[in-house]
């Protein structure tokens, strides 16, 4: 039998695991840059990957260029303790937009997304230039598609349903308008939207204190999001885990007249 898990499928051999990672790869996206094969030398090179012999977890990491800094697709994938699949992170960036800085301090060592410090300035350029918390590129626009050709990939591998991580809350409502359900966190996103509601207690926060807190924050779901990766809840946005059921759309909608 073929392993259902990520765990299973790190203990085959190199050849074996980078032939099945490479499934949840859109072809559109090897299209746009054309990529040579990813089985092949030159495609070996472009599709780096981690994963450990009996870990449980794989991160991925596809290039468009052997020199670039940043990968158009980075991915990581862990089990959970039943077996399911669970994306940890999973990143499309555009490699021709502009990129900032918001991964690393002045002095080159590493935010952690923003989790660990916080380059301010490169956080308040990105946010003007469009960008949600988290980016250091502007996105590809193929969520929708990566999601078709992840739920092959979990299929194929026998399960009908995964589970996925937002990092940030922005992330959580992008993945309710794909179809995605949630297994905790659901009460917060409800709060948060009343929260930033006339009357609501975050509402009152967004007094421009920072330029992250400006009052126009409360009817757009990036501004909210960099509201709250400021801080504003006072805590960290953590604690949200969704699911989708393969080929199924859960309709939650907890931002409802929300823009962008």
């Amino acid at each position: 039998m073929p392993p259902s898990t990520i765990g299973g499928i790190n203990l085959l051999s190199e050849s074996e695991k980078r032939a099945i990672y490479a499934r949840y790869i859109p072809k559109s996206l090897l299209e746009k840059y054309q990529l040579p094969p990813l089985t092949s030398a030159a495609g070996y090179n472009l599709l780096q990957f981690r994963f450990v012999s009996g870990s449980s977890d794989v991160e991925m990491r596809l290039f468009h260029k052997i020199d670039f800094p940043d990968p158009i697709l980075y991915a990581h994938l862990t089990d959970t303790l039943n077996g399911q699949i669970h994306i940890l992170l999973y990143i499309l960036n555009d490699p021709e937009s502009p990129r900032f800085d918001v991964d690393k301090m002045p002095d080159g060592s590493p935010t952690k997304f923003g989790t660990l410090h916080r380059n301010l300035e490169a956080e308040k350029t990105a946010m003007e230039n469009g960008l949600a918390p988290g980016q250091v590129r502007h996105g590809l626009r193929l969520l929708g598609q990566a999601i078709e050709t992840f739920e092959r990939f979990a299929t194929s591998l026998g399960h009908d349903m995964y589970f996925v991580e937002p990092l940030y809350y922005h992330n959580a409502v992008i993945f309710e308008r794909y179809g995605f359900n949630y297994q905790m966190g659901k009460r917060l996103m409800n709060s948060i939207q009343a929260g930033f509601q006339t009357g609501g207690d975050l509402a009152p926060l967004l007094d421009g204190s920072t330029p992250f807190r400006q009052p126009d924050a409360a009817n757009s779901i990036r501004r909210r999001s960099w509201a709250i990766h400021d801080g504003i809840l006072g805590e960290p946005f953590t604690n949200v885990t969704m699911y989708k059921y393969v080929g199924q759309s859960a309709e939650v909608n907890t931002t409802p007249e929300c823009k962008w």
